[in-house]
């Protein structure tokens, strides 16, 4: 197995845990709501790494943030909502369909063709969002 996915199992596997009936008491008491403030601070701090060109501390930071969507991962899975893999699916549909000149084949000629691409396909997909949401 790749050392990433052995990581990330891991990393999985220590957050059941650390939410688990003997796990840790703050860890168990934690809602998504009680860790926006968390989400804010570390991405602050990860902000703040990379101005100041600390790839250190931003490996470090970076972490800190992907802590986050484990932490919201398990939390949601818990509540029988989704789970870890539910997100990495949504995540991988968006990224193949929001490029459809490298997935499929619409052709771009330069950097804005891209930005103006990915503008009308994600202001089709939030349409359809709200299309969706009110029926």
């Amino acid at each position: 197995m790749k050392r990433y996915l052995k990581e990330f199992e891991k990393l999985v596997g220590i957050m059941a845990k650390l939410r688990a009936k003997n796990g840790c008491k703050w860890d168990k008491e934690q809602t998504h709501k009680s860790l926006i403030k968390y989400l804010f601070e570390e991405s602050s701090e990860l902000k703040t790494a990379i101005a100041k060109k600390d790839f250190k501390n931003m490996e470090e930071e970076l972490g800190d943030v992907l802590l986050q969507v484990i932490f919201h991962a398990q939390i949601a899975q818990e509540n029988k909502n989704f789970d870890i893999a539910d997100i990495i699916s949504t995540l991988n549909k968006k990224l193949i369909r929001r490029h459809p000149h490298i997935f499929g084949n619409y052709k771009v000629k330069t950097v804005k063709d891209i930005e103006v691409m990915w503008a009308n396909i994600k202001a089709k997909e939030k349409k359809q969002l709200r299309i969706t949401s009110d029926e």
